[in-house]
């Protein structure tokens, strides 16, 4: 299938949607498995809402209907580096006093985003917070977290598409690629 896009020519494909559906059925079923009794998947937005509805659905078709919360966390702030700070923007409003959580983001790099909204959760009183990433670089962490659950092993670039974003742009691309040099 050719792309027409001009957005989607400056991004040179790294995961293709056909690669990126499959592997989410795989996640789902390795999920499922998990046997996590009363679900509440915490989304982090805005990167891994394109992920996260797919998962979900597939969570569907693997028996599983968890509850559905999302949080809003920032370090970016329109650069392709982490500030290393990380601040609420959105709250989730559900108690997650003894629920098991499977916390979704779309890339596990530093680590400081996933590893607050971990341990915010745990925090809170969460029996479990189980990590889901799309993407996993294996760079230097910031902080020491591993995904339990990862779709992909990404190479060491900067990545856009399937959700992600470089200053708002290239989110609603099927794939996730990297930009062209000359972009």
């Amino acid at each position: 299938m050719a792309q027409s896009s001009k957005s989607s020519e400056a991004v040179e494909v790294i995961f293709s949607a056909e690669m990126i559906a499959g592997r989410i059925d795989e996640l789902a079923q390795d999920i499922a498995r998990g046997h996590f009794d009363r679900l509440m998947v915490v989304a982090i937005l805005k990167g891994s809402f394109v992920f996260a509805a797919d998962l979900l659905r597939a969570l569907y078709k693997a028996g599983i209907q968890p509850e559905v919360e999302f949080i809003s966390l920032t370090s970016y702030r329109g650069t392709t580096v982490s500030s290393g700070q990380v601040n609420i923007v959105r709250d989730i409003e559900s108690d997650v006093k003894d629920r098991n959580i499977l916390l979704i983001d779309d890339i596990l790099e530093s680590g400081r985003t996933l590893a607050f909204a971990k341990d915010l959760l745990a925090a809170r009183g969460a029996h479990k917070v189980a990590t889901c990433v799309l993407l996993d670089k294996p760079v230097a962490r910031a902080a020491d977290i591993a995904a339990d659950f990862r779709a992909f092993e990404c190479p060491d670039t900067f990545v856009v598409g399937y959700g992600m974003d470089l200053d708002h742009k290239y989110r609603e691309l099927p794939f996730v690629g990297r930009l062209r040099p000359d972009e």
